[in-house]
């Protein structure tokens, strides 16, 4: 807020955007709270920790968080790459290490 104008309402950002949108060419569906979605979801991607984004965000809790994240095919492909390879790379031997 300044002397000169008054706090930006909800509506006029929702105006501002859908504006920028068009401009831009993007479908009419994209809106504005889609942001939100966007940074979680990148965030996530990133690699930063779970706990840091839902504070981030002003979550009270990591589900609402989650609901959030909308990851990507190639996040999802990446993550099981991991996984697997982390897996495959344990030791051969597993029956000795079980046997201790």
């Amino acid at each position: 807020m300044s002397e000169r104008c008054s706090r930006l309402g909800l509506r006029r950002l929702d105006e501002v955007f859908s504006e920028v949108r068009e401009h831009a060419g993007l479908p009419e569906e994209l809106e504005l709270h889609c942001l939100r979605h966007t940074y979680i979801t990148h965030l996530v991607e990133f690699g930063y920790p779970e706990r840091f984004v839902q504070e981030q965000v002003g979550h009270a809790y990591a589900a609402t968080t989650a609901m959030y994240t909308w990851v990507s095919d190639e996040y999802r492909n990446r993550l099981l790459e991991t996984s697997l390879r982390r897996r495959l790379e344990r030791p051969a031997d597993r029956k000795e290490w079980r046997s201790r």
